[in-house]
């Protein structure tokens, strides 16, 4: 399977659990559930994304400014994700800066989709795409063990 229909199977996955989540209240054994299912979803994601795809594409100059941004989105959904690990879940401001940071996923991976991966599908022939769809499908699982240690 090519990259980009690994991506946007997780980023279909990603869009339902924030749309589940916004739909929960308080302290609940749901919302803990599905927020520690997007989290893991999210950060495992992210690192077998960089790993297979974002590092190759660093590699082309017409891939590198789309790069850099795509992973500084990532860098701050990660900072996100740390603000809320440290807030009550119970709390007003827990669903407020969840809302904050659905907003930027569903920004992140409707851009991905919409302008990166069609600009990517210019530098890399069906065979990279799916070797690179291989490397995904081997990272992601890794990365989500790695992710449900911490």
């Amino acid at each position: 399977m090519d990259i980009y229909t690994l991506l946007e199977k997780d980023h279909e996955t990603q869009r339902q659990l924030c749309e589940d989540l916004k739909h929960t209240r308080g302290d609940s054994e749901n919302r803990n559930r599905l927020w520690k299912k997007l989290r893991i979803e999210l950060e495992a994601h992210a690192s077998a994304e960089e790993q297979s795809f974002y590092s190759e594409l660093m590699k082309d100059p017409d891939g590198t400014d789309e790069t850099r941004h795509a992973v500084e989105e990532h860098q701050l959904m990660t900072e996100m994700i740390e603000v809320l690990d440290n807030l009550d879940m119970d709390a007003d401001v827990w669903a407020d800066k969840f809302d904050e940071l659905a907003h930027k996923v569903v920004h992140h991976v409707d851009e991905e989709e919409a302008e990166f991966f069609p600009k990517a599908k210019k530098l890399f022939s069906e065979a990279e795409e799916k070797a690179m769809g291989e490397k995904f499908a081997e990272r992601k699982p890794a990365e989500v063990k790695k992710q449900k240690a911490n």
